[in-house]
């Protein structure tokens, strides 16, 4: 096999020396041959790009097949399907292939050559795209911004580190059982109430029992029925009750609350902390914009402003952003900060990664959900996205929102664990008030006054819990949520 090996390396002399391993990469090879089984213990993460030598990629890519179809892969069979007249060193195909086998000893190490040879690969990689970017620096168009060429070396780093990661495969029914008692305890020194990261509203909380880590949470609404408003809410009462503890496993772990990153596609980050400033100093944000303020408003704004200004809330203003670059966003924040809670405001802004999906919204939306949610269990964070509801729903007498009224795909009732549907009673009362001084005026008084500064959260799915509706109040000068004060709580 080493002469095998070092003929391969004389017919090689005039590329570059990348890394690889010509004797791995035959061990693995002479291993299925031996053993076809042995293909499953690579077959999660190595394929046949990852080989150097063309050959051994066509060998390995044979193999594979034949085996996906309950055939042997034997020397015999496999040299049916590749060129007869190779001239491998000196060797015909049946002699290499005949020898792959027989200087085979073992199929215990066969893990061990697949992940050299998939490290060797993702070094070359690396290699291929370092030259890339230097040739880009060096011959860049005079209209190219370095930016773009930055963003452009980030995704595809970013591409190269998840093909480095390797599956976790099948895990004991045990393991799984002790994840869900771990969950319980965790819920049970909690008095029982949440077992996920709370949102800070009380009665939400007590219908979902928290943001659940890998859930992907749909916030879904009509415009003006405060989706930003409750998304924002539920991100700073999460940053705001952040405590850390002590690092494990590699990552901090918060004893409270979590860190957030907020993925604004509509607002920018100004905008956004002005909602949050007027929240919490209770003055109203359309106030702020204009400057029709006191000196003792200003006062409280930058007393609020101390207060608050250290939370670990991080916004990212960039539009149009692919469902990829948010991984990859999320994915280095996490490394480098830790991540407990991601929102993404909103969908619809959102584009897919792929030219095809691109032609068609629905495959993109259906693209773009199914990333979020795959992203969500990667990280094992809560990821909150929100949506926009279709038209159907002015086109009825009943305004509140259902499933069926998500806007463009299926999917994004597939795929998420959790639906809310935002409804304000209230917005859509204010613009059918019937002529003064009839009955119907004042049942329309009536019903306007029952239902100021009330908002309805409606749970249209659950996966892991029951549907409903939350009441909750809505105070539209400070874009503020908060628990609803009913007549039976007053003391």
């Amino acid at each position: 096999m080493a002469e095998a090996a070092a003929r391969l390396e004389a017919m090689r002399t005039s590329f570059p020396a990348m890394p690889h391993n010509i004797e791995a990469e035959q061990a693995l090879l002479g291993a299925i041959f031996i053993n076809n089984d042995a293909l499953y213990r690579v077959s999660d993460f190595l394929k046949s790009d990852h080989f150097f030598e063309p050959l051994h990629r066509a060998i390995f890519d044979v193999m594979a097949r034949l085996i996906e179809a309950n055939k042997i892969a034997s020397p015999i069979t496999v040299k049916s399907f590749l060129p007869a007249d190779l001239d491998i060193g000196g060797l015909s195909l049946s002699q290499y292939l005949a020898r792959l086998a027989a200087e085979a000893t073992t199929v215990i190490n066969a893990a061990d050559y697949g992940r050299t040879i998939h490290d060797l690969a993702i070094r070359r990689e690396l290699i291929n795209i370092a030259d890339d970017i230097r040739d880009a620096a060096f011959n860049s168009a005079v209209d190219s911004e370095p930016r773009e060429q930055i963003e452009h070396a980030e995704q595809r780093l970013y591409e190269v580190a998840e093909t480095g990661r390797f599956g976790s495969g099948f895990e004991t029914f045990d393991a799984a059982l002790t994840q869900a008692i771990d969950k319980a305890a965790l819920a049970y020194q909690c008095d029982g109430s949440l077992s996920g990261l709370p949102t800070g509203l009380k009665d939400l909380d007590a219908k979902m029992g928290g943001l659940q880590p890998s859930d992907l949470i749909i916030i879904a609404g009509r415009p003006g029925m405060g989706k930003t408003s409750l998304a924002t809410n539920i991100a700073y009462n999460v940053a705001r009750a952040y405590e850390p503890s002590d690092v494990t496993a590699g990552s901090p772990q918060a004893r409270a609350g979590g860190i957030v990153a907020f993925f604004s596609l509509e607002m920018s980050s100004e905008q956004l902390a002005t909602r949050v400033i007027a929240e919490q100093s209770e003055i109203s944000s359309s106030s702020i914009r204009r400057g029709e303020i006191s000196e003792g408003d200003f006062d409280a704004l930058l007393q609020r402003r101390q207060q608050i200004r250290r939370i670990p809330l991080f916004i990212d203003q960039t539009g149009a952003l692919t469902v990829g670059q948010v991984a990859a966003r999320a994915r280095r924040f996490k490394r480098q900060r830790g991540l407990d809670l991601i929102v993404v405001d909103y969908i619809q802004l959102m584009q897919g990664t792929t030219q095809r999906a691109a032609q068609n919204r629905v495959q993109e939306v259906t693209e773009i959900t199914t990333g979020l949610k795959a992203l969500a269990k990667e990280l094992n964070v809560r990821i909150v996205a929100l949506s926009q509801l279709s038209r159907n729903v002015e086109n009825r007498e009943e305004k509140r929102p259902q499933l069926s009224d998500l806007r463009e795909s299926g999917s994004i009732e597939q795929d998420a664990d959790v639906v809310l549907f935002v409804f304000r009673e209230e917005y859509y009362l204010k613009n059918r008030e019937p002529m003064a001084g009839t009955d119907a005026h004042f049942k329309w008084q009536a019903d306007l006054e029952g239902s100021r500064g009330k908002a309805e959260i409606i749970i249209g799915k659950q996966r892991h819990g029951p549907t409903g509706t939350v009441n909750l109040s809505f105070q539209g000068e400070f874009t503020r949520f908060a628990d609803l004060v009913e007549a039976s709580r007053v003391p």
